[in-house]
């Protein structure tokens, strides 16, 4: 695994012009005149990210293969798959702003992190022996959303060590994400390549070992960061001063998200059952655009102060609503996976800018900002589980990609409106 991430590093340095850049990911990042020497190896930044990668792997090995696995294990109609996606997504918000809450006021989010692992862990078990419908709905999701807050709790954690130790916030966040990227180009070809090899209960039990591992990697290597009273004073009025803005971002982001769950839904099985196109080509769809998403993360990062981010997030918007174009258009296997590049830059901006465009609206605030971000993702899979499952079962699934391509015009609409910051 280490290998695997310190490939990856080299990769994602090599194509910024930078020549700091190198220095932000393994050594010290001070902002010191000092930077032009040597510095030792930064033992806390490599271990954000493999953990990064590590929760990024738990989520890509279980979520491309999900619809998948209620459809073919549970025997589940695709209306209930789609509420299945709802169900999961309105308990999610529920956890991870109750979670949310109590991380920003006191305790350590290092412990919660490690607490969230071990859930996830229970979970995967669950998942791997059960086939009941309504157990896997509300025990199963329950605790998955445990699990999956472990992440934006990890980038929380991420923001605050970098605003403690003077790094740059956008670029350390931007290369965090991008190693989320690098999971989910590893991630759904090898979960496709174990569910359908050895089978569903490998393949979640492959989950609960990134888990073990995750947890094991937050507990002995990153830092804890103890709140200080004073800290939640003073930075409450940035949210007042910005309600309208974050508002219009919420709507923004959770379109956007909401958008990317239609697709998720809906592509392995409109690529299976209505294109009869080779199942393995869903992974390797979704692992290229991953892959895609990497040098998109670290571009955007990079200009994100001289462009602004407002101008990046309409960049993506306008390449999600060429993407969906295509899906309506192109059915051919190489054109597909052509395509993967727009939907890299739709996503890769979105998820390595729209996080912090919330944490420069809500300063003080991290580990709220970042959650009320994870929850567009989950308010976009209500939306997208709600509609993908009607829509699939009325008409069929070519139809689900129309939707998608409102909510792309959509979100252009409101970010006319919102401002940059």
């Amino acid at each position: 695994m280490s290998k695997l991430t310190t490939i990856s590093v080299y990769f994602l340095t090599r194509g910024v012009n930078s020549a700091s850049l190198s220095e932000l990911l393994i050594v010290n990042m001070h902002n010191t005149p000092a930077a032009a020497s040597p510095k030792p190896f930064d033992l806390t930044s490599s271990a954000f990210l493999i953990v990064a990668f590590l929760t990024g792997i738990a989520g890509a090995l279980q979520t491309p293969t999900l619809s998948l696995f209620l459809t073919n294990e549970v025997h589940a109609r695709p209306a209930m798959v789609g509420f299945f996606f709802t169900g999961s997504a309105i308990i999610g918000i529920l956890v991870s702003q109750f979670l949310a809450g109590r991380s920003d006021r006191k305790g350590d989010r290092k412990s919660l992190i490690v607490f969230c692992c071990l859930l996830g862990v229970f979970a995967c078990i669950l998942f791997a022996w059960n086939r009941n419908y309504f157990i896997l709905l509300f025990v199963g999701v329950f605790l998955s959303s445990f699990g999956s807050t472990a992440n934006p709790q990890m980038f929380a954690l991420a923001r605050e060590h970098a605003d403690h130790t003077g790094r740059e916030a956008v670029m350390f966040s931007s290369i965090l994400r991008a190693q989320v990227s690098l999971a989910w180009v590893i991630g759904p070809p090898l979960a496709y390549a174990l569910a359908m090899g050895f089978g569903f209960t490998v393949m979640y039990l492959s989950a609960a070992v990134a888990f073990v591992v995750c947890g094991t990697m937050v507990w002995f290597f990153l830092p804890s960061m103890r709140k200080e009273p004073k800290a939640a004073t003073g930075a409450l009025e940035a949210p007042r001063r910005h309600r309208r803005d974050a508002l219009l971002l919420f709507i923004i982001c959770t379109l956007m998200w909401g958008t990317n769950s239609l697709y998720i839904i809906n592509m392995p099985l409109f690529i299976i059952d209505e294109l009869h196109l080779p199942e393995k080509l869903a992974g390797i769809m979704m692992g290229t655009a991953a892959g895609l998403e990497i040098p998109t993360m670290l571009i955007a990062g990079y200009y994100a102060k001289r462009f602004g981010k407002r101008f990046l997030m309409r960049i993506a918007a306008v390449a999600g609503l060429l993407f969906y174009v295509g899906m309506l258009t192109v059915h051919t296997p190489g054109l597909l996976l052509a395509l993967q590049l727009l939907n890299a830059i739709y996503i890769g901006i979105l998820a390595g800018i729209g996080m912090l465009y919330f944490q420069d609206l809500m300063p003080g605030q991290a580990g709220s900002a970042t959650t009320l971000y994870t929850n567009t993702t989950r308010v976009g899979w209500i939306i997208a589980g709600s509609m993908a499952g009607v829509v699939a079962e009325i008409w069929n699934y070519h139809t689900v990609f129309w939707i998608a391509l409102v909510m792309c015009t959509l979100t252009i609409s409101c970010l006319a409106r919102i401002k940059d910051v």
